[in-house]
């Protein structure tokens, strides 16, 4: 049997294509700069909050860094560690708030995980019991769980390699 997952939600989004390094079209550092208009929330020296423009449930909010990053693996770890610390104050606002039952953080790195944005952001969907949302279909194959589970293991303890003099400058 072969599911066929397509969230209607997904269509809604008009996709926008990578584009390498130039920010001039990323309508998230056009709402940071205050180009574009949003539902601002509150900011911080290095990140912004804002209502999803349509959102999941009552109260979806975006957070990103004030910088353009494209996504997981571009944000240095620092500019992540604070906009993981307003995801986590926005939660917190929600349940106070909203009456937010609980709390998904959604993050989306690359088209195949259905980015359409490509400026690094996250998600904060507050749940509200019976919503019905479902954020994992559960559609891999379990018994594969051990062949996964080496592949990680050997790439999480390979050497990384040495950081260039560039990267050691930004640490």
């Amino acid at each position: 049997m072969s599911l066929n997952f397509d969230p209607q939600w997904l269509s809604r989004y008009p996709a926008q294509e990578p584009v390498g390094g130039a920010v001039s079209s990323c309508v998230f550092c056009g709402i940071a700069c205050g180009d574009v208009e949003a539902h601002v929330l509150a900011e911080t020296a290095d990140t912004l909050c804002f209502l999803d423009h349509l959102p999941a449930t009552y109260g979806h909010v975006l957070v990103v860094p004030k910088q353009h990053f494209q996504d997981l693996l571009d944000i240095p770890e620092e500019s992540f560690q604070h906009v993981m610390a307003t995801a986590k104050q926005v939660a917190n606002a929600l349940r106070d708030s909203c009456g937010a039952s609980g709390i998904n953080l959604v993050h989306a790195t690359g088209q195949a995980a259905h980015q359409t944005v490509f400026h690094f952001h996250v998600h904060v969907v507050p749940r509200y019991d019976g919503d019905s949302i479902v954020v994992f279909p559960r559609l891999a194959d379990p018994t594969r769980k051990h062949e996964v589970a080496q592949r990680l293991r050997t790439a999480l303890n390979a050497p990384q390699p040495p950081k260039t003099e560039a990267e050691s400058s930004q640490a």
